[in-house]
């Protein structure tokens, strides 16, 4: 007979604790997953029937049987594409540096650690920064130059992170042997590290730009607009993306606007998987080219 405080009622205290702490995780787990797939699948049942091309090449409108995410779609992809433009160099440059060129010391502890806590900073938070740089100081506007520059501020924390953690996992070996047989600093990193390092860049680069896709208070700050009839067709253009549309149509009066935010948020969610997609082919396709 073994009591509590011997060692066996401690190592069966211990896995009772470890069962109670396993059965609230799961049930964490099944509460959040049942909690999806109930707003999925309302969105799903509202939404579904309200998609069409006609849908997606209309503009908005006062009406929800001619409404359309046509500019709010056009803006989101401009948006993206600049905040790509402008956050992935200096966020994979400023990771290189950091893990390859920088040495070990004061300097590169605050740089670091400030870059960690800007990752962790509310949206909101860059917004008003984008605004008063930006919009006012800048005088850019209310132009999609200004929001991009706005969610590359928000974008670029995560960028370096994921890219110095993607640097890290390339063994040492790899630059040691580069380096002895005579390459230079830079040859190594562009033809041996970033090669090995580039699924996992690829894949925080992709991700934080769905962030940047799904924000819509960074932008409100900004002053992104919730109606505009005309898609963007340059970066000073005024602009609207698709979450402010969705809180546009879910702030309407009639009832069947619900239905169109519904799809509002189908086509984002697409957007939002396709992105991933992308992502994971790109992780896959990069990681046998480096097994091979």
């Amino acid at each position: 007979m073994s009591y509590v405080g011997s060692p066996n009622g401690r190592q069966r205290n211990k896995r009772r604790i470890d069962q109670l702490f396993k059965c609230a995780c799961l049930a964490a787990t099944l509460v959040c997953a049942a909690t999806l797939i109930a707003l999925l699948t309302a969105i799903l049942w509202r939404g579904a029937s309200w998609v069409s091309f006609d849908f997606l090449v209309d503009g908005p409108s006062r009406f929800p049987e001619q409404a359309g995410i046509r500019t709010a779609l056009f803006g989101s992809l401009w948006l993206i594409t600049l905040t790509g433009l402008i956050s992935v160099p200096l966020g994979v440059g400023a990771a290189i540096y950091l893990e390859e060129y920088a040495r070990d010391g004061i300097w590169r502890k605050i740089v670091q650690t400030n870059v960690s806590n800007l990752a962790g900073v509310p949206s909101i938070v860059y917004g008003i920064l984008g605004l008063g740089l930006f919009v006012r100081t800048m005088e850019l506007g209310r132009s999609v130059i200004a929001g991009a520059l706005t969610m590359s501020l928000l974008v670029l924390p995560v960028v370096i992170i994921a890219a110095q953690e993607s640097l890290r996992a390339v063994p040492g070996s790899i630059r040691h042997a580069s380096l002895a047989l005579g390459a230079t600093r830079w040859q190594t990193v562009r033809h041996q590290v970033l090669p090995a390092a580039l699924p996992g860049i690829m894949t925080g680069v992709i991700l934080a730009l769905s962030r940047a896709l799904g924000e819509a208070a960074p932008l409100l700050a900004v002053g992104a607009m919730t109606f505009i009839p005309f898609s963007p067709t340059s970066p000073m253009d005024e602009f609207t993306v698709m979450p402010i549309q969705v809180f546009n149509w879910t702030s309407l009066p009639r009832a069947e606007f619900q239905n169109v935010a519904a799809a509002g948020i189908i086509v984002l969610l697409t957007v939002l998987l396709c992105m991933n997609a992308l992502a994971v082919a790109v992780r896959y396709r990069q990681g046998k080219k480096n097994f091979r």
